[in-house]
């Protein structure tokens, strides 16, 4: 299992918009081959900072994800809502439980 943690810090005014965005590229990507979750949320401890936590059944997965037009659309929506680059971690995962 791949597991995707990522975060971008939202310009001032504009949260809602960006969650409105976020939340449409985690419903698509949802219905994606090899999604198993994917969430949006929004940081209690900074309420500009949305943090993304997916999980994939694998890398080929994660990878056609990232090509994806909707993918793409997304990142360019998106980058022109934020205060820096976002940030993302990719983990090779074994599920213990």
């Amino acid at each position: 299992m791949i597991i995707v943690i990522g975060s971008i810090i939202v310009k001032e005014g504009c949260v809602d918009e960006a969650l409105k965005i976020s939340q449409q590229h985690v419903d698509h990507s949802r219905n994606e081959d090899g999604c198993i979750t994917h969430g949006v949320h929004i940081d209690s401890e900074n309420s500009q900072r949305l943090v993304f936590v997916e999980e994939w059944k694998d890398q080929a997965s994660l990878s056609q994800h990232f090509v994806e037009p909707t993918s793409i659309e997304f990142v360019k929506k998106i980058e022109t809502l934020v205060v820096r680059a976002p940030e993302m971690a990719i983990y090779d995962a074994t599920q213990l439980k």
